[in-house]
């Protein structure tokens, strides 16, 4: 196996020599924080993507939308990204590089440093050294940098925009439809896929931390009084590894433990939030992450939203970068659709309808419209409508119209008690947000996938890639370019595709080369025509990760394949 000191290195030079990922606009000087996927970069992404459709869309029933990544102002107004969406920044007085302070803090051994306030960063950097320059960073001083991409819509600068920061938003802004289109029922969800923009202060992390990056989040609307997922029973003995903020604060290990008893002792706030930690444990071993190296660690109490009832992150160990944050799984409660409608006016609720309707004793306050109206003119409809809602005292009550404060006395409206029957109410959901960093996935499922071993004298570079998400599933060889092989593995090739199989046709080189070649992008399988093809109708099908090989009839072929590829069939039992 690959020593982990230097597996990045490694991993990304396997990377860019064979077309996973290349440093975007290169020949102009490549910028920090966005990267091109290559051909077998473009596919791995794809795959990856369509593994977690698979989960989200098919199994969950989740349908997918896709909103502009560009947004106007009002939307990131109402969700607190112009307010709050900053990372602390700090510049070297020396070479005048900016940096991100809490990330040298925490390079330094300062743990939680991004839950620091400027000041106690300030006292944390004074004798640090700068990351460019190795000078101490001294008293220059810590601000805030919002992080998104602003723009301008239309001519003339007339409407600001800003490049989303996230995906989530155009699910909240669309909630109204949404809920049409679901019958108007609850729990319901959407996912959506797609770049989203952060102008990162200082991005020094490859792949981890990009500018231009994607995400796949879900946005799932449930009753606030009833977090009980309703398929829960199908991942309540699925174990998974937390780390609890107990556990944090006593320097412990995760514990794996079931999702079941995890909500029944209280560990994690709901069945809902469970649901997708195992979820999200089963998404990521299967593109190749090593589980021994996948932990979900709860927020600390100082680290969380104010607004979330709880929040854990699915995160997974590099040997370049240690933990990092995969994946994020919150109880946002109704924050979002609070602040939506809030902002834009907007009903967020569902109506609930009660199994029997209820008669309830309503109080209504009807103003005296023949006094009201002469006093107060024009506004008097307004004060009329605010009495209504008004909560009055012995003497009167006071409201408040265009900003202007009115003081009704109580012998200008009458209160009435009415006897009405209620035949339902209007709930705001609450939000469980599973939001998944692509192009983390993508690298973490690389790292944990490379190996080397020593083969015949030689050493042997692989991605053990699960065969769902590889690039390239079943290379096809002729054993020699000649005698006819050539064309029957062609023909192979062309049978394979056409039943949805990704396959290579290569006669390149050596039959040895060619297998080391597709070991090293990943390709699980290998199919060999040989002089016996032409004598009994059968092919040699290669391991990629035992190296072992067993002869398959051509007929059988593709259905063969495509079990080995779902899954369904393993090589042990094709070889029995």
């Amino acid at each position: 196996m690959a020593e982990t000191s230097d597996i990045y290195e490694k991993v990304m030079e396997v990377a860019r020599r064979r077309g996973f990922v290349w440093p975007s606009s290169e020949i102009y000087g490549s910028i920090a924080g966005f990267i091109d996927y290559g051909p077998l970069g473009a596919m791995l992404k794809r795959n990856v993507e369509n593994l977690w459709r698979s989960f989200y869309v098919f199994q969950e029933g989740y349908y997918e939308i896709e909103c502009p990544t560009v947004g106007n102002e009002a939307i990131f107004v109402a969700s607190g990204h112009v307010k709050e969406f900053a990372d602390k920044m700090v510049q070297c007085p020396h070479c005048g590089e900016y940096l991100r302070a809490d990330h040298i803090a925490e390079e330094n051994g300062i743990h939680n440093a991004g839950t620091l306030s400027a000041e106690a960063l300030q006292a944390a950097l004074y004798q640090l050294p700068c990351p460019s320059c190795k000078e101490p960073l001294g008293e220059t001083g810590v601000f805030a940098f919002n992080l998104m991409f602003e723009t301008t819509i239309g001519p003339g600068s007339q409407r600001k925009g800003y490049l989303r920061p996230e995906t989530a938003q155009g699910i909240f802004t669309d909630f109204s439809r949404l809920l049409r289109f679901y019958r108007d029922k609850l729990p319901f969800g959407a996912v959506q896929i797609g770049k989203s923009y952060r102008n990162e202060i200082s991005p020094r992390q490859g792949m981890i931390r990009l500018r231009e990056f994607s995400q796949a989040e879900a946005e799932i609307f449930v009753h606030p009084e009833c977090k009980d997922h309703p398929a829960f029973h199908r991942y309540a003995d699925y174990m998974a590894p937390l780390l609890t903020i107990a556990r944090q604060l006593d320097g412990q290990e995760p514990a794996a433990i079931t999702m079941r008893e995890a909500v029944d002792e209280g560990l994690v706030a709901n069945e809902y939030v469970a649901y997708y930690i195992a979820l999200t444990h089963q998404i990521l071993t299967g593109i190749g992450v090593d589980p021994a190296k996948l932990r979900f660690r709860q927020h600390l109490i100082d680290e969380r939203a104010h607004y979330a009832a709880d929040c854990w992150d699915a995160e997974v160990y590099s040997g370049r970068f240690g933990w990092v944050e995969i994946v994020g799984i919150a109880d946002r409660t109704n924050y979002d659709l609070r602040s939506h409608a809030g902002h834009s006016g907007t009903s967020m609720t569902v109506f609930i309808p009660y199994d029997e309707p209820k008669r309830v004793v309503k109080r209504r306050i009807v103003a005296d419209m023949g006094v009201l109206g002469p006093r107060y003119r024009g506004k008097a409809k307004a004060i009329a409508d605010a009495l209504a809602a008004s909560e009055p005292g012995e003497d009167g009550a006071r409201v408040t119209v265009d900003g202007e404060e009115f003081f009704i006395p109580a012998d200008l409206y009458q209160i009435r008690e009415e006897e009405v029957e209620v035949r339902g109410e209007e709930v705001m959901p609450h939000v469980i947000e599973p939001s998944y960093g692509i192009d983390r996935m993508i690298y973490v499922a690389l790292e944990h996938s490379y190996a080397e071993e020593e083969v015949e004298g030689e050493i042997r570079k692989v991605l053990r890639l699960p065969p769902a998400v590889a690039p390239i599933q079943v290379a096809v060889f002729p054993l020699m370019n000649r005698d006819g092989l050539d064309t029957v593995a062609q023909t192979i090739t062309e049978r394979l595709t056409q039943c949805r199989i990704l396959a290579q046709y290569d006669d390149s080189g050596a039959i040895g080369r060619r297998y080391r070649r597709q070991d090293e992008i990943g390709t699980p399988f290998a199919v060999t025509v040989d002089y016996d093809t032409l004598e009994d109708n059968t092919v040699t099908v290669r391991d990629r990760d035992s190296m072992e090989q067993v002869r398959v009839p051509i007929e059988r072929l593709s259905e063969i394949l495509s079990a080995l590829i779902s899954g369904t069939t393993t090589f042990r039992e094709l070889r029995a």
